[in-house]
């Protein structure tokens, strides 16, 4: 993995972690996940979350973002060998994953740092994606101003960690023109 610089923060990027399974990956992901459209509460309104999302997890792993709480269901065969991959091939273990389906260009994630305090003071989020090529942008959440973007490649694994969600916040914009694009964030609930 290489290491990406980013003042402050730990950010760590392989392009072709997965890329050699990386259109059987999405295939299987995409048919095993039972996505769902989650409603989120954004400045006080309940609106149609911007993609389909599932939360996936071990018993106990609910987790809570803009306003909802989501109990986990249970692993997919996919989503256990990724797991179970990212174990022993990168020594990083998680109990839980975020799936995101981004059906097309239009669907996107707003600016936010994966800061809820189940995740800990200092989490390690694994961020792998399958299908099309987005742009992934950092921002200082001092400065408001973009410091680093990166397109990420299919089958690739980008890992956020130490004080990453502390000093930014990340997102994938809204593009003209991409296909479907599947994103897994792991994590570890405490």
């Amino acid at each position: 993995m290489e290491a990406i610089a980013l003042e402050g923060a730990d950010v760590r990027y392989d392009a072709a972690a997965f890329a050699s399974r990386a259109e059987a990956l999405f295939d299987a992901l995409h048919r095993e996940i039972p996505w769902e459209q989650h409603r989120l509460k954004i400045f006080g309104r309940d609106v149609d979350s911007p993609r389909l999302s599932c939360w996936i997890g071990d018993e106990g792993t609910a987790y809570r973002y803009s306003g909802t709480r989501f109990e986990p269901h249970a692993w997919t065969p996919a989503l256990t060998s990724i797991r179970d991959e990212l174990a022993t091939r990168f020594d990083l273990g998680f109990n839980s994953v975020l799936a995101n389906l981004y059906r097309d260009g239009r669907d996107s994630m707003g600016w936010h740092s994966d800061d809820e305090p189940e995740l800990g003071k200092t989490p390690v989020i694994a961020s792998l994606s399958f299908g099309a090529v987005r742009r992934f942008r950092f921002r200082s959440r001092e400065r408001k101003r973009v410091v680093l973007a990166i397109d990420l490649a299919p089958g690739s694994l980008l890992v956020m960690g130490g004080a990453t969600q502390r000093l930014y916040h990340h997102d994938l914009p809204k593009t003209a023109h991409a296909g479907a694009r599947i994103n897994l964030t792991f994590r570890t609930i405490r």
